[in-house]
C-alpha cells in the first residue's frame, strides 16, 4: 500500500507506512518498495533499504496486532538500551549497518555510543 504518491525516491518509506497501517488492518503479506521505485532500476543498496524498510514495518504491524513474540522483542530491546546491554542491543536491530556506517564516517566519534557500537560490532 502506497499511502502517498509524492514521495519520489523515498517510497520505501511511504509504502514501509502504508504496509504497518494495512498490516494493522489485516494483511498477512507485505511486499518491498525500493527508494528507485518509480525512478528507476534499484540496485542491491536499494533493495537492501527497501528489505529493512518493510521489516520494520511488519515488525510494527505485528506488534499493533498484539503478536507475543514481537511485543517480546520490543520489550527485551527496550530493556537492553535501559540497563546499556550492547551485545543484546545489537542482536535486537534489525541491521547493523547504519550502525556500522556511523562509526566509519566518525559520527559521534566522542562519545560513549561510538565506543560500545565499534567494540561490540566488531566482537560479533
Amino acid at each position: 500500500m502506497l499511502p502517498c504518491d509524492t514521495a519520489a525516491g523515498y517510497d520505501h518509506i511511504a509504502g514501509a507506512i502504508g504496509g504497518a497501517l494495512a498490516g494493522m488492518y489485516g494483511a498477512d503479506m507485505l511486499c518491498y518498495l525500493t527508494p528507485a521505485e518509480h525512478l528507476g532500476l534499484p540496485s542491491v543498496e536499494h533493495v537492501k533499504e527497501g528489505l529493512i524498510a518493510f521489516k520494520i514495518a511488519a515488525h510494527i504491524a505485528d506488534v499493533a496486532r498484539g503478536n507475543r513474540k514481537a511485543i517480546q522483542r520490543n520489550l527485551e530491546m527496550s530493556h537492553a538500551r535501559y540497563r546499556l546491554d550492547w551485545k543484546n542491543n545489537l542482536n535486537l536491530r534489525y541491521s547493523l549497518v547504519m550502525l556500522k556506517e556511523y562509526s566509519e564516517k566518525g559520527h559521534q566519534k566522542q562519545s560513549v555510543f561510538y565506543v560500545w557500537a565499534v567494540l561490540s560490532y566488531e566482537s560479533c
